[in-house]
């Protein structure tokens, strides 16, 4: 394949593959680095499965190019666990019933993830990240709670 070797961290790791020009970010990840944890759904940019932070910021991979991360600093879902344990938001999720499918959720945990480390209130973290992201299993009651939980500093770092 020819294209343009893109180097990035992801998760902290430092990374250096050939991408070819057109190639999206959340392909990147998940076929040239194997990090499927970022999910795909929409492709414009609409459902949030497959937000990631770069350079600390949420955005949507399916609408990025692998290019434009260059030089960036990614995170995904894969990155949120802490020695080999769940993070808080994660365990939050999990102990609140916050997903069901699971397919929302890599995109929902990095929302909230920037959401906690901006400082984000829970009801803000509920109105701006939620309203960013599709769950079609389970009527977003879980999620909510689990945002409730952790920001009720059982986890929170805000």
């Amino acid at each position: 394949m020819s294209g343009t070797s893109i180097s990035l961290r992801v998760n902290g790791a430092a990374h250096t593959a050939e991408a070819e020009d057109r190639t999206l970010l959340s392909d990147f990840l998940r076929h040239g680095l194997g990090l499927t944890g970022t999910h795909v759904a929409c492709e414009q940019g609409v459902c949030g499965a497959c937000t990631v932070l770069v350079d600390g910021e949420p955005v949507r991979s399916c609408l990025m190019l692998a290019r434009q991360a260059d030089g960036c600093r990614v995170e995904t879902v894969e990155g949120l666990a802490e020695d080999g344990r769940p993070a808080p938001l994660q365990q939050a999720m999990t102990d609140e019933h916050g997903l069901q499918c699971g397919f929302c959720t890599p995109g929902v945990l990095m929302g909230l993830t920037y959401a906690d480390r901006a400082g984000l209130s829970a009801d803000q973290a509920v109105t701006e990240v939620l309203r960013g992201h599709l769950c079609r299993c389970t009527g977003y009651a879980g999620i909510r709670a689990a945002i409730e939980r952790h920001w009720q500093g059982e986890g929170a770092t805000a």
